[in-house]
């Protein structure tokens, strides 16, 4: 089994991007045989972190999957001249905060929903296996959005409600270019809160109106963040994958069909790309639809 950390990959996919990718390595796990989160969700399907790089400013966007990955993303950073680190989460979730101890002398920031279920969830997220102990919490908490400045980089962050409840979008206007967390993935989202999924919907919406050409989620396919990330079908694809587990409720014939299947429109418009992993995925969100309590 290789170090831990050992096969993350760095790139530049945009001017002042750096992007840090692990796993979707066949038959290669990184933490441990036994099950886990690191080895059996994030780095099976693959995982990115990201940060932005101006001056001596820098802006992490997640933390990634350990403190041996948090640590390379600092020094990459540093040996690229950043002398200020933030931090941005975009939700609370495991493989989201498992490096925030590295930076923990650093401003790291959170929307108030994030910090509220990291604050619910911390007995259990630093008794995970792997454990995140201590689970370090963020300082600076904002509402709805917030406006910043790296070096001459703008950037927005806004709050959605697409995967998990506290999802927080990072803009760059000036580039056109959306981080976007697990809200959008590819091929298709992981169903992480199944009576949520109207609300979902709506903000999906929401998003297909903001002004972006490219997106750069944290698990997909690591040849199309590197050459810069998907194009708007991506938020298309995953509204048309909602809207199909929504109707399971009600008609759930397609409830036995494959990945392939299910999304057939979509990975032939190219706006999605299969890969074999997420069928497990696809299987536990139609179990999850099924058997989630009824929307409001």
């Amino acid at each position: 089994m290789p170090e831990l950390g050992s096969t993350l990959r760095i790139h530049m996919p945009n001017a002042g991007v750096y992007a840090f990718y692990d796993g979707r390595i066949d038959g290669v796990r990184a933490y441990s045989e036994r099950p886990n989160w690191l080895d059996d969700g994030a780095y099976s399907l693959g995982v990115c972190s990201y940060a932005l790089i101006s001056g001596a400013e820098a802006l992490v966007y997640d933390t990634s999957i350990s403190l041996a990955h948090a640590h390379i993303i600092r020094k990459t950073l540093e040996d690229a001249g950043a002398r200020r680190i933030r931090v941005v989460l975009s939700h609370w979730h495991v493989d989201h905060v498992a490096g925030n101890e590295v930076f923990a002398d650093c401003e790291i920031i959170a929307n108030h929903l994030t910090e509220r279920a990291l604050r619910d969830h911390r007995e259990n997220l630093e008794n995970r296996d792997p454990p995140i102990r201590p689970l370090v919490m963020p300082n600076r908490i904002f509402e709805d959005e917030l406006k910043l400045s790296v070096g001459t980089i703008d950037v927005e962050l806004r709050v959605v409600d697409i995967h998990s409840h506290d999802g927080t979008m990072m803009l760059l206007p000036q580039h056109s270019l959306l981080f976007a967390g697990d809200a959008l993935e590819d091929p298709i989202t992981y169903v992480a809160e199944p009576t949520r999924l109207k609300q979902h919907l709506a903000d999906l919406a929401r998003m297909a109106t903001w002004d972006i050409t490219k997106i750069l989620p944290n698990h997909g396919a690591e040849e199309i963040i590197v050459a810069g990330g998907y194009g708007r079908g991506l938020i298309e694809a995953t509204r048309n994958y909602v809207e199909k587990l929504i109707k399971l409720r009600e008609n759930s014939e397609t409830a036995d069909q494959d990945l392939r299947a299910f999304a057939a429109e979509d990975f032939r418009s190219g706006a999605i790309n299969y890969f074999a992993p997420y069928e497990a995925v696809h299987r536990e969100n139609i179990k999850a639809v099924l058997s989630g309590e009824a929307e409001e």
